[in-house]
Protein backbone atom coordinates (compact mmCIF):
# COMPACT_ATOMS: atom_id res chain seq x y z
CA UNK A 1 0.00 0.00 0.00
CA UNK A 2 1.08 3.68 -0.84
CA UNK A 3 -0.39 6.55 1.14
CA UNK A 4 0.78 9.82 -0.22
CA UNK A 5 0.46 12.87 2.60
CA UNK A 6 0.69 16.38 2.12
CA UNK A 7 2.45 18.39 4.40
CA UNK A 8 2.91 22.13 2.57
CA UNK A 9 1.78 23.07 -1.26
CA UNK A 10 -1.64 22.04 -1.38
CA UNK A 11 -3.94 24.29 -3.05
CA UNK A 12 -1.31 26.55 -2.72
CA UNK A 13 1.92 27.85 -4.35
CA UNK A 14 4.12 27.70 -1.31
CA UNK A 15 5.85 25.08 1.18
CA UNK A 16 5.71 21.94 -1.26
CA UNK A 17 6.14 19.27 0.76
CA UNK A 18 4.93 15.87 0.23
CA UNK A 19 5.18 12.38 2.34
CA UNK A 20 4.76 8.77 0.35
CA UNK A 21 4.94 5.88 3.03
CA UNK A 22 5.66 3.10 0.47
CA UNK A 23 5.84 0.16 2.10
CA UNK A 24 7.12 1.33 5.57
CA UNK A 25 9.45 3.44 3.60
CA UNK A 26 9.10 7.77 4.23
CA UNK A 27 9.98 9.12 1.32
CA UNK A 28 9.95 13.28 1.08
CA UNK A 29 9.08 15.07 -1.84
CA UNK A 30 10.46 18.61 -2.14
CA UNK A 31 10.85 20.61 1.11
CA UNK A 32 10.07 23.71 0.60
CA UNK A 33 9.73 27.46 2.29
CA UNK A 34 6.24 29.65 1.64
CA UNK A 35 7.99 32.93 0.40
CA UNK A 36 4.79 35.34 1.64
CA UNK A 37 4.50 33.53 5.11
CA UNK A 38 7.44 34.20 8.12
CA UNK A 39 8.60 32.00 10.87
CA UNK A 40 6.97 28.94 12.04
CA UNK A 41 3.99 29.81 9.19
CA UNK A 42 6.40 29.61 6.60
CA UNK A 43 7.28 26.02 7.14
CA UNK A 44 5.64 22.47 5.80
CA UNK A 45 3.50 20.80 8.56
CA UNK A 46 6.18 18.88 10.26
CA UNK A 47 4.02 17.44 12.70
CA UNK A 48 1.83 15.55 10.40
CA UNK A 49 5.11 13.09 10.18
CA UNK A 50 6.31 13.64 13.82
CA UNK A 51 5.21 9.47 14.75
CA UNK A 52 5.78 8.05 11.02
CA UNK A 53 8.79 6.88 9.28
CA UNK A 54 11.13 9.45 7.74
CA UNK A 55 13.62 8.21 5.31
CA UNK A 56 14.81 9.64 2.23
CA UNK A 57 14.22 12.95 1.09
CA UNK A 58 13.91 13.56 -2.92
CA UNK A 59 14.55 17.13 -3.90
CA UNK A 60 12.95 17.92 -7.49
CA UNK A 61 15.12 21.57 -7.90
CA UNK A 62 16.58 24.70 -6.00
CA UNK A 63 13.87 26.75 -5.59
CA UNK A 64 12.93 28.46 -2.22
CA UNK A 65 9.63 27.01 -2.33
CA UNK A 66 10.80 23.47 -2.96
CA UNK A 67 14.01 23.70 -0.88
CA UNK A 68 14.52 25.88 2.15
CA UNK A 69 12.60 24.34 4.91
CA UNK A 70 15.20 21.09 4.31
CA UNK A 71 17.44 22.22 6.88
CA UNK A 72 14.45 22.51 9.60
CA UNK A 73 13.70 18.58 8.43
CA UNK A 74 17.37 17.63 8.78
CA UNK A 75 16.90 19.22 12.76
CA UNK A 76 13.90 17.18 13.01
CA UNK A 77 14.77 13.22 11.58
CA UNK A 78 18.67 13.86 11.08
CA UNK A 79 19.12 10.57 9.59
CA UNK A 80 17.60 11.13 6.59
CA UNK A 81 19.27 10.76 3.54
CA UNK A 82 18.83 13.44 1.02
CA UNK A 83 18.95 12.93 -2.90
CA UNK A 84 18.74 15.22 -5.91
CA UNK A 85 20.33 16.48 -9.26
CA UNK A 86 23.90 17.39 -9.28
CA UNK A 87 23.20 20.73 -10.27
CA UNK A 88 20.35 21.54 -7.42
CA UNK A 89 23.22 20.31 -4.83
CA UNK A 90 25.14 23.18 -6.10
CA UNK A 91 22.35 25.12 -6.02
CA UNK A 92 21.13 24.37 -3.05
CA UNK A 93 24.63 25.41 -0.89
CA UNK A 94 24.68 28.86 -2.74
CA UNK A 95 20.79 29.33 -1.93
CA UNK A 96 20.57 28.37 1.64
CA UNK A 97 23.54 30.23 2.81
CA UNK A 98 22.22 32.96 1.19
CA UNK A 99 19.29 33.08 3.51
CA UNK A 100 21.06 32.78 6.67
CA UNK A 101 20.78 36.20 7.09
CA UNK A 102 17.40 36.65 6.41
CA UNK A 103 16.24 33.30 8.50
CA UNK A 104 18.36 35.51 11.44
CA UNK A 105 16.41 38.12 10.69
CA UNK A 106 13.03 36.01 10.76
CA UNK A 107 13.83 34.30 14.29
CA UNK A 108 14.29 37.24 15.85
CA UNK A 109 10.01 38.13 16.06
CA UNK A 110 9.40 34.18 16.66
CA UNK A 111 10.67 32.18 19.56
CA UNK A 112 9.59 28.71 18.15
CA UNK A 113 11.56 29.81 14.87
CA UNK A 114 15.50 28.38 15.23
CA UNK A 115 17.08 29.98 12.19
CA UNK A 116 19.90 27.80 10.41
CA UNK A 117 23.74 28.69 10.40
CA UNK A 118 26.38 28.94 7.79
CA UNK A 119 27.71 25.91 9.86
CA UNK A 120 24.83 23.92 9.77
CA UNK A 121 24.42 24.56 6.01
CA UNK A 122 28.31 23.47 5.25
CA UNK A 123 27.30 20.01 7.28
CA UNK A 124 24.12 19.69 4.98
CA UNK A 125 25.26 20.36 1.77
CA UNK A 126 27.84 17.78 2.62
CA UNK A 127 25.53 14.71 3.14
CA UNK A 128 23.11 15.46 0.04
CA UNK A 129 23.96 12.79 -2.47
CA UNK A 130 23.21 13.41 -6.05
CA UNK A 131 22.76 11.48 -9.11
CA UNK A 132 22.82 11.27 -12.98
CA UNK A 133 19.34 12.08 -14.78
CA UNK A 134 17.66 8.71 -15.93
CA UNK A 135 20.08 6.38 -14.01
CA UNK A 136 17.78 3.81 -12.17
CA UNK A 137 19.05 3.76 -7.97
CA UNK A 138 17.40 2.16 -5.06
CA UNK A 139 16.40 3.06 -1.71
CA UNK A 140 15.53 0.91 0.80
CA UNK A 141 13.96 2.30 4.68
CA UNK A 142 16.10 1.87 7.46
CA UNK A 143 13.49 0.51 9.87
CA UNK A 144 11.56 -1.36 7.57
CA UNK A 145 13.89 -3.85 5.34
CA UNK A 146 11.44 -5.03 2.73
CA UNK A 147 12.13 -7.65 -0.19
CA UNK A 148 11.07 -5.13 -2.52
CA UNK A 149 13.67 -2.62 -2.80
CA UNK A 150 12.42 0.81 -4.22
CA UNK A 151 13.62 2.31 -7.47
CA UNK A 152 13.83 6.02 -8.33
CA UNK A 153 15.03 7.76 -11.25
CA UNK A 154 15.29 11.61 -12.27
CA UNK A 155 14.12 12.84 -15.37
CA UNK A 156 14.65 16.47 -16.83
CA UNK A 157 12.04 18.50 -15.96
CA UNK A 158 12.79 21.55 -18.42
CA UNK A 159 12.11 24.45 -15.61
CA UNK A 160 15.28 25.35 -14.42
CA UNK A 161 18.96 24.05 -14.17
CA UNK A 162 19.00 20.84 -12.68
CA UNK A 163 15.38 20.22 -12.17
CA UNK A 164 13.55 16.92 -12.00
CA UNK A 165 10.71 14.93 -11.95
CA UNK A 166 10.74 11.98 -10.24
CA UNK A 167 9.91 8.75 -11.02
CA UNK A 168 9.20 6.04 -8.23
CA UNK A 169 8.62 2.04 -8.93
CA UNK A 170 7.81 -0.39 -6.49
CA UNK A 171 6.00 -3.65 -6.52
CA UNK A 172 5.11 -3.05 -10.11
CA UNK A 173 3.08 0.49 -8.95
CA UNK A 174 5.23 3.46 -10.86
CA UNK A 175 4.61 6.69 -9.49
CA UNK A 176 5.24 10.16 -10.95
CA UNK A 177 5.92 13.64 -9.37
CA UNK A 178 6.48 16.49 -12.28
CA UNK A 179 8.03 18.53 -9.81
CA UNK A 180 7.49 22.01 -11.19
CA UNK A 181 7.73 20.94 -15.44
CA UNK A 182 8.35 23.06 -18.05
CA UNK A 183 7.30 21.35 -21.78
CA UNK A 184 8.58 24.02 -24.01
CA UNK A 185 11.95 25.34 -24.78
CA UNK A 186 13.37 28.67 -23.15
CA UNK A 187 16.34 30.57 -24.74
CA UNK A 188 18.82 28.68 -22.30
CA UNK A 189 17.10 25.06 -21.45
CA UNK A 190 14.80 22.84 -23.24
CA UNK A 191 11.46 21.60 -22.58
CA UNK A 192 11.46 18.34 -20.25
CA UNK A 193 11.77 14.98 -20.49
CA UNK A 194 9.23 12.57 -19.89
CA UNK A 195 9.69 9.09 -18.55
CA UNK A 196 8.73 6.35 -21.52
CA UNK A 197 6.17 4.73 -19.70
CA UNK A 198 2.86 4.04 -18.56
CA UNK A 199 2.24 5.05 -14.86
CA UNK A 200 -0.07 4.63 -12.00
CA UNK A 201 -0.01 7.78 -9.79
CA UNK A 202 1.00 10.97 -11.62
CA UNK A 203 1.71 13.66 -8.62
CA UNK A 204 0.89 16.67 -11.18
CA UNK A 205 1.91 20.64 -10.58
CA UNK A 206 -0.75 23.06 -12.34
CA UNK A 207 0.57 26.65 -11.47
CA UNK A 208 -0.74 28.05 -15.02
CA UNK A 209 -4.16 26.08 -14.90
CA UNK A 210 -6.33 29.20 -14.55
CA UNK A 211 -4.65 30.93 -17.16
CA UNK A 212 -5.77 30.75 -20.62
CA UNK A 213 -2.93 29.68 -22.73
CA UNK A 214 -3.37 32.18 -25.43
CA UNK A 215 -1.72 34.74 -23.19
CA UNK A 216 1.07 32.21 -22.87
CA UNK A 217 3.19 32.73 -25.80
CA UNK A 218 6.34 30.74 -27.15
CA UNK A 219 9.30 31.81 -25.36
CA UNK A 220 10.63 33.23 -28.76
CA UNK A 221 7.27 34.83 -29.75
CA UNK A 222 7.02 36.82 -26.38
CA UNK A 223 10.81 37.66 -26.85
CA UNK A 224 9.74 39.55 -29.81
CA UNK A 225 7.17 41.48 -27.83
CA UNK A 226 9.38 42.19 -25.37
CA UNK A 227 11.47 43.84 -27.82
CA UNK A 228 9.03 45.96 -29.62
CA UNK A 229 8.02 47.60 -26.26
CA UNK A 230 11.69 47.54 -25.02
CA UNK A 231 12.78 49.60 -28.24
CA UNK A 232 10.11 52.48 -27.38
CA UNK A 233 11.58 52.89 -24.07
CA UNK A 234 14.99 52.90 -25.06
CA UNK A 235 14.43 55.09 -27.96
CA UNK A 236 13.53 57.74 -26.39
CA UNK A 237 15.94 57.94 -23.84
CA UNK A 238 14.31 55.64 -20.77
CA UNK A 239 15.84 52.44 -18.91
CA UNK A 240 14.33 49.17 -18.05
CA UNK A 241 13.93 47.87 -14.82
CA UNK A 242 13.01 43.86 -14.73
CA UNK A 243 12.54 41.82 -11.25
CA UNK A 244 13.67 38.67 -11.37
CA UNK A 245 13.79 35.72 -9.63
CA UNK A 246 18.01 35.30 -8.97
CA UNK A 247 17.65 31.60 -9.79
CA UNK A 248 16.78 30.51 -13.48
CA UNK A 249 14.49 33.90 -14.46
CA UNK A 250 17.62 35.85 -14.17
CA UNK A 251 19.61 33.81 -16.52
CA UNK A 252 16.79 33.23 -19.03
CA UNK A 253 15.90 36.98 -19.19
CA UNK A 254 19.52 37.89 -19.82
CA UNK A 255 20.23 35.48 -22.29
CA UNK A 256 17.26 36.72 -23.82
CA UNK A 257 18.20 39.90 -24.29
CA UNK A 258 21.54 39.45 -25.42
CA UNK A 259 19.79 37.24 -28.44
CA UNK A 260 17.67 39.73 -29.11
CA UNK A 261 20.43 42.44 -29.64
CA UNK A 262 23.09 40.02 -31.17
CA UNK A 263 20.33 39.82 -33.85
CA UNK A 264 19.68 43.74 -33.85
CA UNK A 265 16.23 43.50 -32.66
CA UNK A 266 16.88 45.17 -29.71
CA UNK A 267 18.68 48.33 -29.09
CA UNK A 268 22.20 47.47 -27.65
CA UNK A 269 22.78 49.42 -24.28
CA UNK A 270 23.85 48.40 -21.37
CA UNK A 271 23.00 45.65 -19.10
CA UNK A 272 23.10 45.86 -14.98
CA UNK A 273 22.57 42.97 -13.12
CA UNK A 274 24.53 41.63 -9.52
CA UNK A 275 23.77 39.54 -6.47
CA UNK A 276 23.84 36.19 -5.70
CA UNK A 277 22.31 35.19 -9.93
CA UNK A 278 26.19 36.42 -10.74
CA UNK A 279 27.22 33.21 -9.05
CA UNK A 280 24.27 30.94 -10.47
CA UNK A 281 25.08 32.24 -14.00
CA UNK A 282 28.66 30.57 -13.29
CA UNK A 283 26.86 27.35 -12.49
CA UNK A 284 24.50 27.56 -15.30
CA UNK A 285 27.53 28.12 -17.75
CA UNK A 286 29.68 25.05 -15.79
CA UNK A 287 27.01 22.61 -16.29
CA UNK A 288 25.98 23.36 -19.83
CA UNK A 289 27.16 20.43 -21.49
CA UNK A 290 25.90 17.88 -18.31
CA UNK A 291 22.42 19.22 -18.81
CA UNK A 292 19.45 19.87 -21.84
CA UNK A 293 20.60 23.47 -23.55
CA UNK A 294 19.41 24.69 -26.22
CA UNK A 295 22.80 25.88 -27.33
CA UNK A 296 25.59 24.01 -25.25
CA UNK A 297 28.50 26.19 -26.82
CA UNK A 298 26.61 29.45 -25.36
CA UNK A 299 27.26 31.21 -22.06
CA UNK A 300 26.53 33.65 -19.85
CA UNK A 301 29.40 35.17 -18.79
CA UNK A 302 29.89 35.81 -22.69
CA UNK A 303 27.34 38.85 -22.18
CA UNK A 304 28.65 42.42 -21.14
CA UNK A 305 27.13 42.64 -17.49
CA UNK A 306 27.91 45.71 -15.53
CA UNK A 307 27.55 45.06 -12.15
CA UNK A 308 24.46 47.41 -10.80
CA UNK A 309 26.03 46.97 -6.93
CA UNK A 310 28.79 49.25 -8.09
CA UNK A 311 26.61 51.83 -8.81
CA UNK A 312 26.36 54.33 -5.81
CA UNK A 313 23.54 57.04 -6.90
CA UNK A 314 20.58 55.67 -8.64
CA UNK A 315 20.14 58.62 -10.89
CA UNK A 316 23.01 57.55 -13.06
CA UNK A 317 21.32 54.92 -14.53
CA UNK A 318 18.72 57.35 -15.86
CA UNK A 319 22.09 59.04 -17.58
CA UNK A 320 21.92 56.59 -20.65
CA UNK A 321 19.21 54.02 -21.65
CA UNK A 322 19.97 51.06 -19.98
CA UNK A 323 18.79 47.81 -18.44
CA UNK A 324 18.93 46.72 -14.94
CA UNK A 325 17.88 43.15 -14.55
CA UNK A 326 17.65 42.54 -10.35
CA UNK A 327 16.25 40.05 -7.75
CA UNK A 328 13.65 39.55 -6.20
CA UNK A 329 11.47 38.59 -8.98
CA UNK A 330 8.20 39.68 -6.45
CA UNK A 331 10.05 42.85 -5.15
CA UNK A 332 10.15 42.00 -1.90
CA UNK A 333 10.79 44.94 0.61
CA UNK A 334 14.46 45.59 1.01
CA UNK A 335 15.61 43.69 -2.01
CA UNK A 336 17.54 45.81 -4.77
CA UNK A 337 14.59 45.72 -7.06
CA UNK A 338 12.27 47.29 -4.45
CA UNK A 339 14.77 49.77 -3.58
CA UNK A 340 15.47 50.49 -7.57
CA UNK A 341 11.55 50.25 -8.58
CA UNK A 342 10.96 53.52 -6.21
CA UNK A 343 13.64 55.41 -8.24
CA UNK A 344 12.02 54.13 -11.66
CA UNK A 345 8.24 54.82 -10.64
CA UNK A 346 9.02 59.10 -10.53
CA UNK A 347 10.30 58.40 -14.05
CA UNK A 348 8.01 59.05 -17.57
CA UNK A 349 10.39 58.06 -19.79
CA UNK A 350 10.98 54.93 -18.44
CA UNK A 351 9.92 51.26 -17.42
CA UNK A 352 9.66 48.35 -15.51
CA UNK A 353 8.86 45.12 -17.10
CA UNK A 354 7.33 42.58 -15.31
CA UNK A 355 8.05 38.90 -16.62
CA UNK A 356 7.31 36.77 -13.97
CA UNK A 357 4.70 35.93 -10.83
CA UNK A 358 3.64 38.42 -8.18
CA UNK A 359 1.92 37.28 -5.31
CA UNK A 360 -0.84 39.87 -3.92
CA UNK A 361 1.10 40.48 -0.99
CA UNK A 362 4.17 41.56 -2.18
CA UNK A 363 5.59 45.31 -3.49
CA UNK A 364 5.51 43.81 -6.80
CA UNK A 365 2.10 43.08 -6.98
CA UNK A 366 0.99 46.47 -6.47
CA UNK A 367 3.67 48.11 -9.08
CA UNK A 368 2.37 45.31 -11.68
CA UNK A 369 -1.19 46.39 -11.48
CA UNK A 370 -0.66 50.25 -10.73
CA UNK A 371 -2.15 52.48 -13.32
CA UNK A 372 -0.28 55.61 -14.74
CA UNK A 373 -1.01 58.55 -12.14
CA UNK A 374 -2.23 56.23 -9.64
CA UNK A 375 -0.71 56.53 -5.81
CA UNK A 376 1.11 53.54 -4.61
CA UNK A 377 3.20 52.41 -1.11
CA UNK A 378 5.94 50.04 -1.53
CA UNK A 379 6.95 49.87 2.26
CA UNK A 380 5.43 49.55 5.22
CA UNK A 381 6.34 52.46 6.39
CA UNK A 382 6.81 54.39 3.03
CA UNK A 383 5.59 57.35 1.34
CA UNK A 384 2.87 57.11 -1.39
CA UNK A 385 4.45 57.55 -5.15
CA UNK A 386 2.88 58.47 -8.13
CA UNK A 387 2.94 56.09 -10.95
CA UNK A 388 4.91 58.08 -13.81
CA UNK A 389 6.79 55.44 -15.83
CA UNK A 390 5.48 52.62 -17.78
CA UNK A 391 4.76 48.92 -16.73
CA UNK A 392 4.38 46.06 -19.56
CA UNK A 393 3.38 42.80 -18.79
CA UNK A 394 5.32 39.97 -20.50
CA UNK A 395 4.63 36.00 -19.77
CA UNK A 396 8.20 34.25 -19.88
CA UNK A 397 6.88 31.04 -17.98
CA UNK A 398 8.76 28.24 -16.78
CA UNK A 399 6.11 26.03 -16.07
CA UNK A 400 3.76 23.95 -18.77
CA UNK A 401 0.50 25.48 -19.77
CA UNK A 402 -3.03 23.58 -19.21
CA UNK A 403 -2.64 22.06 -22.59
CA UNK A 404 0.76 20.71 -21.96
CA UNK A 405 -0.45 19.92 -18.35
CA UNK A 406 -3.04 17.31 -20.24
CA UNK A 407 -0.88 16.07 -22.55
CA UNK A 408 1.48 15.21 -19.44
CA UNK A 409 -1.41 12.90 -18.55
CA UNK A 410 -2.38 11.85 -21.95
CA UNK A 411 1.40 10.56 -22.19
CA UNK A 412 1.90 8.88 -18.85
CA UNK A 413 -1.51 7.76 -19.36
CA UNK A 414 -2.10 7.22 -15.07
CA UNK A 415 -4.80 5.81 -13.46
CA UNK A 416 -4.79 8.64 -10.65
CA UNK A 417 -3.46 12.29 -10.85
CA UNK A 418 -2.51 14.35 -7.96
CA UNK A 419 -3.24 17.67 -8.19
CA UNK A 420 -0.62 19.86 -6.17
CA UNK A 421 0.96 23.27 -6.22
CA UNK A 422 -1.93 25.22 -7.39
CA UNK A 423 -4.38 27.76 -6.63
CA UNK A 424 -8.69 26.77 -6.21
CA UNK A 425 -9.58 28.25 -9.72
CA UNK A 426 -6.49 26.62 -11.33
CA UNK A 427 -7.86 23.51 -9.71
CA UNK A 428 -11.96 23.69 -11.59
CA UNK A 429 -9.95 24.06 -15.19
CA UNK A 430 -7.25 20.80 -14.89
CA UNK A 431 -9.45 18.88 -12.86
CA UNK A 432 -12.61 18.96 -14.88
CA UNK A 433 -10.47 18.67 -18.57
CA UNK A 434 -8.75 15.56 -16.82
CA UNK A 435 -12.46 14.01 -15.70
CA UNK A 436 -13.93 14.86 -19.05
CA UNK A 437 -11.16 13.71 -21.50
CA UNK A 438 -10.04 10.82 -19.33
CA UNK A 439 -13.08 8.98 -17.88
CA UNK A 440 -11.33 5.97 -16.24
CA UNK A 441 -8.65 8.27 -14.68
CA UNK A 442 -9.39 9.36 -10.89
CA UNK A 443 -8.59 13.02 -9.72
CA UNK A 444 -7.46 14.08 -6.78
CA UNK A 445 -7.14 17.74 -5.06
CA UNK A 446 -4.04 17.48 -2.40
CA UNK A 447 -4.87 19.08 0.95
CA UNK A 448 -2.74 19.59 3.70
CA UNK A 449 -2.90 16.75 6.50
CA UNK A 450 -5.49 14.90 4.32
CA UNK A 451 -4.28 11.55 3.39
CA UNK A 452 -4.44 10.04 0.00
CA UNK A 453 -4.17 6.37 -0.86
CA UNK A 454 -3.09 4.88 -4.31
Amino acid sequence: MIKFLPLGGAGEIGANCYYLNIAGTGIILDCGMHPQKTGMASLPNFSLIENLPVDYALISHAHQDHLMSLPFLVKKHPYIKIITSRQTRELAELTLHNSVSIMQEESRGDSEFHAYTHEEIDLLSQTIDFKPVIDVFEIEGYKHKSNELINVSFHDAGHILGAVSILIEHSEKKIFYTGDINSTNQTLLKGCELAEQTIDTLILEYTYGATDSSEILLWTKEAERFAAEANKILNRGGSILIPVFALGKMQEILSTIWELMRKNKLTTVDIYTGGIGSKINWLYDTNRYLVNMVDKEFQIKSIPLKNLNEVENPEDFFKYPCIVVASSGMMIEGTASCKLGKNWLNKKDCGIFIVGYMDEKTPGYKISNARSGAKIKLASFGEEQIVKCSIKHFRFSAHANREGLVEIVRKLKPSNVILVHGDEAATGWVGNKILCEFKSIKVFQAEIGKEIEV
